[in-house]
């Protein structure tokens, strides 16, 4: 017995080192992401630029109204894309589930197609709205599939993939029929932008993404409970129908908030967990600060990479994380099947 409370309290300081050095890896991402650019300057206008006091305006300029917001959107979009991965894995009960892997996001995207072309929409819920029915509309879908279904692990993912696939040419329909300025905002928008959103866009995302980080710091035990099978999770009291339709309609709502506000990013979802089980295995008191942690330094990362690669070109963002994320998309499918 007291071998076992050694091994629990070892594996405990483990995992909650592994947090902490995510936490400070998010923390030098940030400063790197904050610091390097197209613009050059030395370090004490880089911390004066920060508090707005540096010499030349045209730093302060930069770095409070174009970094800064980068950076905060970066942090705050991964952490949302990050945990729905976590949540979307965990209540499907399928490892290659996430926002992107199985549709959500594209729902997302084709709604705010259909607001910026079809009805002509630019109001601040208006976009998010139809943006959110368009994800909850495939997430309802995906749902059923699983759970009335019994299809596996790998239906799932195809299934994701086939809706995906329908969700992209409905998109390049409308995008024939917008005008230039429309076609302009949408093409631009479908590759993924951190550099649009204002403090008020960060707002939003970070009111959201910190309600659903909540909810599931409350939810963890519940998580690990459906790790061990419905009929298990049923026996401890657990209402596993309604957790599933909770969980289900607030990672569309993060899923949607996010995509109408910075486009399609894929595959956050699907790495940042993965990356996090690796260390801490599937106990999601830990899986959920990790994923939450390891999604904002991914796409912090990620950022940095587009911004620096072919500077002063900044690269699509959501063409950086496909290139990552696709490798190891394929290595976890071959995993699963093996």
């Amino acid at each position: 017995m007291e071998n076992k409370l050694t091994d629990y309290d070892a594996n405990r300081k483990k995992n909650i080192i592994f947090l902490l050095a995510l936490f400070l890896i998010l923390i030098l991402s940030s400063l790197a992401s904050l610091k390097f650019g197209t613009a050059k300057f030395s370090l004490s206008d880089f911390f004066l630029g920060l508090l707005g006091k540096a010499h030349d305006d045209k730093i302060n300029l930069i770095m409070i109204n174009n970094r800064l917001p980068r950076i905060l959107t970066s942090i705050v979009s991964g952490a949302g894309l990050g945990l729905t991965g976590a949540i979307l894995q965990v209540i499907l009960q399928n490892n290659l589930a996430s926002a992107s892997t199985i549709g959500v996001s594209q729902g997302a995207s084709f709604g705010a197609a259909l607001a910026i072309v079809v009805f002509n929409l630019s109001g601040d819920f208006q976009i998010p709205l139809l943006s959110f029915l368009g994800s909850i509309i495939v997430a309802s879908f995906i749902l059923a599939l699983s759970k009335f279904n019994n299809i596996k692990a790998q239906g799932i993912v195809l299934a994701g993939v086939a809706i995906s696939a329908m969700l992209a040419g409905a998109t390049t329909l409308i995008q024939y029929f917008a005008d230039e300025v429309q076609l302009a905002s949408l093409v631009y928008w479908t590759f993924g932008d951190l550099g649009s959103t204002g403090y008020k866009d960060i707002l939003i995302i970070f009111l959201v993404v910190v309600f659903i980080c909540i909810y599931a710091i409350f939810h963890r035990w519940d998580y690990n409970a459906l790790l061990a099978g419905d009929n298990t999770a049923i026996s401890l009291g657990l209402n596993v129908d309604r957790l599933v339709i909770e969980n289900t309609v607030l990672c569309c709502l993060a899923a949607s908030i996010i995509v109408s506000n910075i486009g399609l990013v894929n595959f956050i979802g699907l790495i940042a967990p993965h990356i996090v089980k690796m260390f801490v295995g599937n106990n999601y008191v830990y899986v959920i600060p990790g994923s939450i942690l390891s999604g904002s330094i991914i796409l912090l990362l990620s950022d940095l990479v587009s911004r620096m690669a072919l500077s002063p070109v900044i690269l699509p963002i959501g063409a950086i994380t496909s290139f990552l994320g696709g490798p190891i998309f394929l290595y976890l499918l071959l995993k699963e099947r093996r």
